[in-house]
């Protein structure tokens, strides 16, 4: 998805095969997921999952795009806005390691942590090579 009022259509957001099998575990568990990066606040500036909809979001989110994890339904991720002006220039890929997650994540107790992994993008939206 682009950046609001842009017109173009700009991969956002991906997820790691890692990533995209702990989705499927908490689908199972928790039904529809999505995503909302937190602002680095209690949380630190982790992607934080719940179920769909727990999160609100509004007018000051930003959708950022969907992720295809394999679950029956495709799983979005938002962003406040304000946030958004500081990485509208990123791709950010969801990826998970070992560690505790955020307190209000869903995968708090399982051991991993979901955390971003960001890259640059050129003007025209293609990523710049990871260095």
């Amino acid at each position: 998805m682009g950046a609001p009022g842009s017109g173009g259509e700009v991969e956002r957001v991906a997820v790691t095969e890692e990533a995209a099998a702990l989705l499927r575990e908490l689908r199972d568990e928790h039904g529809p997921l999505m995503f909302h990066q937190s602002g680095g606040c209690c949380d630190g500036s982790s992607p934080m999952c719940y179920p769909a909809g727990e999160f609100r979001t509004g007018d000051s989110d930003v959708h950022l795009g969907d992720l295809d994890a394999g679950t029956p339904e495709p799983v979005p991720v938002w962003m406040s806005r304000s946030q958004f002006a500081v990485w509208s220039h990123t791709h950010l890929t969801i990826d998970v390691v070992p560690g505790r997650g955020a307190g209000f994540s869903l995968e708090a107790p399982t051991g991993r942590r979901f955390l971003v992994r960001s890259r640059l993008m050129t003007d025209g939206g293609a990523e710049r090579p990871a260095r």
